[in-house]
């Protein structure tokens, strides 16, 4: 038996109850008692899987990743719960109701279209990765809404359902795959069979995707959680405008539509600087914040709005400055002393000096709070520091 056999049984179940909350330190301990008493396999495995439902929390919850079963594969490439939710919303509200999920993995995107009330035919070519996402299904009560089959992609008929979604693989044997047509299957084969589906298709790719790569028929979505990107998807068919790009902020949702604005002219540094949200900027919907809050760009080439009134959005965040100098350590560390600065957030656009290097030269102590920006202003290499805006 694998792993998930083994922990699917009732001793398995009872083990891994009691090693829930397993200190990573005292693992050692806790094998070697254990191991007394089970089966040294059961207790690895247990162990293991108690280390995977802790990392999953952050992407499931602590109530799901509790009762879930992953590979480690699985963890990492998942998508986050918020985000799967909201996509799958915006399936059902087009009127889906049957989704054949391409590359499912450990069933995350299952299931939440199950939880919409959306069946699902879940399909991955890895057996141990089928078997996670069937034991998830049944652990949390979806079984009669998501089928998994083991096969592979490309051989799937997807007819008989309203929608197709498909997650490639994004990760290789050296990390991170950036050039979509090295994606496990490669994108060209996934916007074939988006076109295929009868009502409507999402594909997930990374939110670096270049946008020339974008077919010309799909609208871009990029989506963002709590201020960190999590994926671009590209949405073909009832609902879809062909060629639109957004940018969508979780918990919400709030999405910016992008107008079609030129870049915005660099200009002298107002009083508030605004930064704006990553999946904003992903999206190249720059221009669009800076329309909002009445500034322009604090550089050509740099992701920075300055304005000099606040005006408050949600798709940037605003801080009002202080002070502004050329980039300088020793003038900075002068600076933050006299205003007895010992919490200093540093942020960086277009600086090549890391945030924790300037932290160690500068030695923050006091205690006032400042935020510095290290970034270039019409090209010049320029510290701003501030605070967020009230």
């Amino acid at each position: 038996m694998n792993d998930l056999d083994f922990l699917r049984t009732p001793e398995g179940r009872a083990l891994l109850d009691e090693v829930r909350d397993t200190d990573p330190a005292q693992e050692l301990a806790v094998a070697t008692r254990l191991r007394r008493t089970h089966p040294a396999p059961l207790v690895s495995a247990a162990l293991g899987q108690a280390r995977l439902r802790q990392r999953a929390v952050a992407k499931f919850g602590a109530a799901d990743a509790g009762r879930m079963f992953f590979t480690p594969n699985g963890v990492e490439q998942s998508t986050r719960a918020s985000v799967a939710a909201y996509r799958a919303e915006r399936l059902h509200g087009l009127g889906v109701r049957s989704v054949a999920d391409l590359c499912c993995g450990i069933g995350g995107d299952a299931i939440a279209l199950a939880r919409a009330g959306i069946r699902v035919l879940a399909v991955d070519r890895d057996p141990l990765t089928c078997e996670a996402a069937r034991a998830n299904a049944d652990a949390l009560g979806l079984a009669d809404l998501i089928e998994v089959r083991e096969a592979d992609v490309t051989e799937v008929g997807t007819a008989p359902y309203d929608a197709v979604f498909v997650d490639p693989a994004r990760r290789g044997g050296r990390g991170r795959i950036f050039d979509p047509e090295a994606y496990s299957p490669p994108l060209s084969w996934a916007v074939a069979a988006a076109r295929t589906a009868s009502r409507a298709a999402a594909l997930k790719v990374a939110p670096g995707i270049p946008h020339e790569a974008v077919p010309a028929d799909a609208e871009a979505e990029w989506i963002s959680d709590g201020g960190d990107v999590k994926e671009a998807v590209l949405w073909f068919g009832a609902g879809a405008a062909p060629g639109a790009v957004r940018a969508t902020l979780l918990p919400g949702p709030r999405t910016l539509p992008g107008t079609g604005l030129p870049d915005p002219e660099a200009r002298t540094p107002g009083r508030y600087l605004y930064e704006p949200d990553g999946a904003v900027v992903r999206a190249h919907l720059v221009a669009e914040v800076a329309a909002q809050v009445g500034g322009g760009l604090l550089d050509a080439t740099i992701a920075y709005v300055t304005a000099d009134e606040l005006r408050p959005t949600p798709y940037a965040t605003a801080y009002e400055i202080t002070d502004r100098m050329p980039f300088n350590v020793k003038k900075l560390k002068a600076l933050l002393r006299e205003r007895g600065v010992g919490t200093l957030t540093v942020k960086k656009r277009g600086s090549a000096v890391e945030p924790e290097e300037l932290r160690k030269k500068v030695r923050p102590q006091g205690p006032n709070a400042a935020t510095v920006f290290l970034t270039r202003v019409v090209g010049a290499p320029t510290m701003l520091i501030g605070h967020p805006a009230r």
